[in-house]
């Protein structure tokens, strides 16, 4: 086949899957306000609350880590609650901020588990191995260290936990910028523009069944009955395997009607690349036909690569002009339904074209860097690291 037959399909081809992009994001955002209208569940009036324990594992002292952490201490829940924080080192500096926490709230029960004990390639789930022991109440709910909820969060997710048939519970979220520099904003957009967006349509059409390091709420009873932490200490997507594990138990894991914070720290191009790329890739072996699938969601950069194809003519530029106008629409319904801030809408089309190169350049390998450790990502989506990691033993509980 020639360059000239080559450029008479391939063109065609590209502005097929770009306008099948733009009926997409219209679609997302019809969805995305239906997803925000659900019914909410709530406790019958004068119900006593379950105990609950908060898990946060931790790892350095991150920006805005003291609000984030702040915002899971101001819940207006009239259970017990007690937060576990986790730490693997004794001279990592999030120790300082669980101890502002503690003088800041002094009515609250904080404990602090400090322990290097490695018991697999996941040192996020080794840590919370090493925290499980602490649990002390009947209802877990585990959340990233760089989450930032409303005071009603708890409330909400231990109701819809609450609910007949819900053997867990896992929360959408939203962009949060931790400064004003370019590339948290760029992170934040990626966030609700394309992963939101994506989860609402793949929930709604059940074509995707997703479970979110944002939350993870179970009783302590299913924990134990699906192996407890230990089951996931190689897994990549740990938060999607337990979300399985706790389907498995005859249940499903509820997604309720509004998104919580997720804070984007990054300061610099290669910080941003690097997460984005480790969760592209951790979507990838999940769900490798969906996310192959999911190209249809670069419909910007399809329609402009069609539009430098020889003879592709004006009309691509025309769909190109349509899919960052799709996308724009979007980007507003996302902000609306879920009363987010506004965008910097001119950081759209950069948004698209880096989602696409990094989307495209996350097949070429399963390299990931992970809180500053390198990882190969085998077939089944387990964690080998580049170097042996050897156990460690130490604890103290405090």
């Amino acid at each position: 086949m020639d360059l000239t037959s080559l450029s008479a399909w391939i063109s065609p081809l590209l502005l097929l899957v770009a306008v099948a992009g733009c009926v997409y994001a219209l679609m997302s955002a019809v969805m995305a306000g239906r997803f925000a209208r659900r019914a909410v569940p709530v406790f019958p009036e004068g119900a006593a609350r379950p105990s609950v324990t908060i898990l946060k594992p931790l790892c350095g002292s991150e920006p805005n880590l003291y609000a984030n952490l702040a915002s899971f201490c101001r819940q207006d829940y009239a259970g017990r609650v007690q937060i576990v924080f986790g730490v693997q080192k004794p001279t990592d500096p999030a120790i300082e901020v669980v101890e502002r926490l503690r003088e800041a709230f002094p009515a609250l029960r904080l404990d602090l588990v400090i322990d290097p004990s490695q018991h697999g390639a996941n040192r996020k789930v080794s840590n919370l191995i090493n925290m499980s022991a602490r649990i002390a109440h009947d209802v877990v709910v585990l959340a990233d260290s760089d989450m930032v909820v409303k005071p009603d969060y708890l409330e909400r997710v231990v109701a819809e936990l609450s609910q007949p048939g819900i053997t867990g519970v896992t929360c959408l979220y939203h962009g949060v910028p931790a400064n004003r520099g370019v590339f948290a904003h760029l992170s934040a957009l990626a966030i609700d523009v394309q992963f939101a967006p994506n989860v609402i349509v793949g929930t709604t059409l059940g074509l995707a069944k997703p479970c979110f390091g944002s939350t993870i709420a179970m009783t302590r009873a299913s924990l134990t009955a699906i192996g407890g932490f230990r089951a996931f200490k190689d897994d990549l997507a740990d938060d999607y395997a337990i979300g399985e594990a706790l389907r498995a138990l005859g249940g499903e894991v509820a997604i309720p009607n509004f998104t919580i914070g997720h804070t984007c720290v990054d300061t610099e191009l290669s910080g941003l690349w690097r997460h984005e790329l480790r969760w592209n890739r951790t979507i990838r072996n999940v769900d490798p036909a969906g996310y192959a699938g999911s190209v249809v969601t670069h419909a910007f950069p399809l329609a402009l690569i069609a539009a430098l194809v020889p003879g592709a003519g004006t009309g691509a530029l025309a769909v190109a002009a349509l899919a960052l106008a799709c996308r724009i629409l979007l980007c507003l319904r996302i902000e609306s339904a879920f009363g987010l801030t506004p965008h910097a809408y001119w950081l759209l089309p950069i948004r698209d074209m880096l989602s696409f190169i990094n989307f495209t350049w996350s097949f070429v390998s399963g390299a990931v860097t992970w809180k500053g450790h390198d990882y190969r990502v085998v077939a089944d989506g387990t964690l080998i690291p580049e170097h042996v990691i050897g156990s460690e033993t130490g604890a103290t509980s405090i």
